[in-house]
C-alpha cells in the first residue's frame, strides 16, 4: 500500500474534482478577461455603421444581425462573470427594448478601465466606490443634459414620434430608417390607448412575408393571417364574425356505445340523423347574422359542406394566442363548443378577404372603423435574415415608442451626451480627494469608448474626432455630436438624431451595476460537475420544443 498524502487546507474540505480560483490574478482578472471578450463581440455592432455578426446556434439556425440582444442570447456564454454582462442586456432589452448593446459595451470598458487599475494597485473595493458615486453624479448631470420641452410631446403627432425613433431604428437599419419610422410610427400611434402609458406593444404585430423589397412595406389596421381560407369563399365585406375554439366539427360523445340496426332503412336514418344536426347547428350560426367562422381546430368535411351552402366562409386559426388577438381585433367573444351565439358574442369586421403577396395566399383581417386595437406591419425582403433584421427593427421601435409614452424626454444623440458627460465627471473627479478620483476619472474615460466605436464603424480617424469633440465641448457646444456620413463633427439638433433619456438612463446604470457585480467578486469556487448527461443534451429523438 502506497503513501498517500491527506488533502490540506480548502482541498480536505471540499470534493475531489472542485475547482477554487482566488486572488486578483486569478479571479478577478480573469472575470474581467471574459468580460472583455464578450463586449468586444458587442463593440463592433455599436451605432449604424455597426458590423454583422454570423451566428449559429446550437439548432443549427443562422442569425445575421447586428442586435446585441440576439447575438448573446445564441452565443450560449457560459463563463458565470460574462454571464452577469448578459443578463444586464438583457434587463436593458426588458425593460426598454433598446440599447443592450450600449449596456455591455459600456460595461466591458469599465471593467477594461478597472483592471487598469488594480495592476496600478488600486483595491476593488476603492474602485466599487469610485464608480458608484460616477454613476450617481452622471445620472444627475444626464438630467440637466435633456433637450428643453421634450417632456411635452404629443404621442400621437407622427412628427414627434419619427424624430425620437430614427436613431433608435437607424443603429438597426442604417439608410432605410427613413421608410421604416413613417411605418412604424403610423402602426404604434393607431393601436395607442386613451392613456399612452398602458401601450401594450403586442398590439403591434409583424407579418414577415417573402419577395418584394422595402418599398412594398404596407401597414394594415387589422390582422393577417398567412393562412387560406377553408372553403370556396374568399372575401366578404361589413360581416360579424363567430369565434369557435373547439372547431367546427360534430362532436364525438365521450362514453362509447353500441347501436343495433335491424334493417337497411334504420341505417339510412341513422346517418341522416348525424347530418341534420350538423346542419342544425350550422343554420343556427348562419341565422345569428354572422358570415364568417373563426375555427380553432379542424373543420370537418360535413360541416364544411354546410357552410358553403350557407355562403359562410370559414377560417382556421391554429395558435391559440393568435387566436386572442383576433378576438382583440373584431371584439369577438371566443366560444367553447359549435351553436347558436349570442349577438353580444359577435365580432365586427370591415373586411376579410384571401390575398396573394409574393406567391403566398394570406387572409387580411381589415377594421377599419371599429376597435382599431391591433395593427400589422407587412415586412417584405428577399431572404428570411434580411426580414429577420428588419423584424427585429421595427420591434426595437415600437419598444421606444413604448418608453417614449411613459417618457419621453430626450438627449442629444450621436456621441454628443456621452462626451459631455466624459468631460463633466473629468472635472468631477479633479475636486474628488482619496483613491475614488482615478476611479471616477476612469469611468470618465469609459464614455469615449461610445464615440470612439462608432468613429471605428464608419472607418473615421478616432483620435481625430474624439479630440475635436472635446474642443466644441470645451467651447461650450454640448450638442456637437458625430455626423457618420461626412465624418465631422455636428449639432446634433440639426442633424435630427435624439436618443431617448429613459434608453440611456437605464443602459449606464445596469453596465455599472454589472461591472461593480464582477469587481465584488474575489474567489470562485466550482463544484465537480456531476455525472451523468449535461443539462443542455437532449435525448437523442427529442428536439427543442
Amino acid at each position: 500500500m502506497g503513501f498517500q498524502m491527506q488533502p490540506y487546507g480548502i482541498q480536505s474540505m471540499l470534493k475531489e474534482g472542485h475547482k477554487h480560483l482566488s486572488g486578483l490574478d486569478e479571479a478577478v482578472l480573469k472575470n474581467i478577461d471574459a468580460c472583455k471578450q464578450l463586449s468586444t463581440i458587442t463593440r463592433t455592432s455599436l451605432g449604424p455603421n455597426g458590423m454583422n455578426k454570423m451566428v449559429i446556434n446550437h439548432l443549427d439556425k443562422l442569425f445575421v444581425t447586428n442586435d446585441a440582444a440576439t447575438i448573446v442570447s445564441e452565443l450560449e456564454v457560459q463563463h458565470p462573470a460574462a454571464k452577469i454582462l448578459v443578463l444586464a442586456g438583457k434587463a436593458q432589452q426588458e425593460e426598454i427594448g433598446d440599447g443592450a448593446n450600449l449596456t455591455i459595451s459600456f460595461a466591458g470598458e469599465l471593467l477594461q478601465n478597472a483592471e487598469e487599475l488594480i495592476r496600478m494597485g488600486l483595491h476593488p473595493s476603492e474602485i466599487i466606490s469610485g464608480y458608484s458615486k460616477a454613476i450617481k453624479k452622471a445620472t444627475e448631470i444626464l438630467e440637466e443634459l435633456v433637450e428643453k420641452d421634450s417632456d411635452k410631446m404629443d404621442v400621437r403627432s407622427k412628427e414627434e414620434v419619427i424624430s425620437r425613433l430614427l436613431a433608435a431604428v437607424a443603429s438597426k437599419q442604417f439608410g432605410q430608417e427613413n421608410i421604416l419610422c413613417p411605418l412604424i410610427a403610423d402602426a404604434c400611434i393607431q393601436v395607442c390607448p386613451k392613456n399612452p402609458t398602458n401601450f401594450n406593444v403586442d398590439n403591434v404585430r409583424v407579418a414577415k412575408l417573402l419577395g418584394g423589397g422595402l418599398h412594398d412595406c404596407t401597414i394594415v389596421r387589422g390582422m393577417v393571417l398567412k393562412t387560406d381560407a377553408v372553403g370556396s369563399i374568399k372575401k366578404v365585406e361589413k360581416a360579424k364574425v363567430a369565434v369557435f375554439v373547439s372547431g367546427v366539427d360534430t362532436s364525438a360523445t365521450e362514453t362509447k356505445g353500441t347501436v343495433l340496426i335491424h334493417n337497411a332503412e334504420q341505417l339510412e336514418n341513422y346517418s341522416k340523423t348525424e347530418e341534420a344536426k350538423v346542419e342544425e347547428l350550422i343554420k343556427a350560426v348562419a341565422d345569428s347574422g354572422a358570415k364568417v367562422i373563426v375555427s380553432g381546430a379542424a373543420v370537418g368535411e360535413m360541416a364544411l359542406h354546410f357552410c358553403e351552402r350557407y355562403k359562410l366562409m370559414v377560417l382556421k386559426i391554429a395558435s391559440k394566442f393568435e387566436l386572442r388577438r383576433f378576438c382583440r381585433t373584431t371584439g369577438a367573444v371566443a366560444m367553447l363548443k359549435l351553436g347558436q351565439p349570442n349577438p353580444d358574442d359577435l365580432g365586427i369586421v370591415d373586411s376579410v378577404s384571401v390575398e396573394e403577396i409574393g406567391g403566398v395566399r394570406v387572409t387580411v383581417v381589415r377594421n377599419e372603423e371599429g376597435g382599431n386595437s391591433v395593427s400589422t406591419i407587412v415586412l417584405r425582403g428577399s431572404t428570411d435574415s434580411i426580414l429577420d433584421d428588419l423584424e427585429r427593427a421595427v420591434d426595437d421601435g415600437v419598444n421606444t415608442y413604448k418608453a417614449m409614452c411613459r417618457d419621453s424626454r430626450t438627449v442629444a444623440g450621436a456621441a454628443a451626451t456621452e462626451i459631455e458627460l466624459a468631460k463633466r465627471l473629468k472635472e468631477f473627479s479633479f475636486k474628488e480627494i482619496g483613491l475614488d478620483q482615478y476611479a471616477i476619472a476612469k469611468f470618465a474615460q469609459s464614455f469615449e469608448m461610445v464615440p470612439n466605436t462608432l468613429a471605428e464603424n464608419a472607418g473615421l480617424n478616432a483620435m481625430e474626432i474624439i479630440s475635436s469633440l472635446y474642443a466644441e465641448h470645451a467651447a461650450g457646444n454640448f450638442k456637437f455630436g458625430i455626423d457618420l456620413e461626412e465624418g465631422v463633427c455636428k449639432d446634433a439638433s440639426s442633424m435630427n438624431v435624439w436618443d431617448l433619456f429613459v434608453t440611456k438612463y437605464h443602459a449606464l446604470k445596469y453596465a455599472a451595476d454589472a461591472a461593480c457585480t464582477v469587481l465584488r467578486v474575489d474567489q470562485i469556487i466550482m463544484a465537480k460537475p456531476a455525472g451523468g448527461p449535461r443539462r443542455g443534451d437532449q435525448p437523442a429523438g427529442k428536439d427543442e420544443d
